[in-house]
């Protein structure tokens, strides 16, 4: 049996340095783009009023800061029926809602102040696990109401 002790030098030391630089910095420059698919922009922390407030503001949404409602809920195990339908919604934002399944997460509803062309209360709805935004909707009150995504 043929075994290599590999030595580690100064040289090799130096070149796994340069290499370990690079892939740091591809990285930060991968992050740091905010059209790109390895985008960390929507790490935004949203564990202060202030930062769903600017979440949400990034899309163009104004909200009644006083009318925060705010409650711990526990996400179904599995999405069927209306809740699949949701899922489906979250998924098509960009979020990765179905995969909390099973978990609690802290549920935020505002009004919003700036919605057009409706009749009723409209509301914005954040559903937030460790400080990061995994869903979320626009949605209005009445009965004959609708629901969709905020982005």
């Amino acid at each position: 049996m043929f075994t290599k002790c590999l030595k580690l030098t100064k040289k090799r030391a130096v070149i796994f340095l340069i290499i370990l630089g690079i892939v740091l910095a591809a990285a930060v420059i991968l992050c740091s783009s905010p059209r790109s698919i390895f985008s960390c922009g929507e790490m935004l922390n949203v564990s202060s009023q202030e930062g769903r407030e600017k979440y949400l503001s990034g899309y163009g949404w104004e909200i009644d800061l006083g009318s925060e409602e705010r409650r711990t809920v526990l996400l179904p195990k599995e999405f069927e029926g209306a809740l699949a339908e949701y899922g489906a919604m979250q998924t098509e934002q960009g979020y990765d809602f179905v995969s909390y399944a099973g978990l609690e997460c802290t549920q935020y509803t505002y009004v919003v102040t700036n919605y057009e062309g409706s009749s009723s209360t409209v509301y914005a709805t954040l559903y937030v696990k460790s400080a990061r935004v995994i869903g979320g909707d626009i949605h209005s009150a009445a009965i004959d109401g609708f629901m969709h995504g905020i982005r």
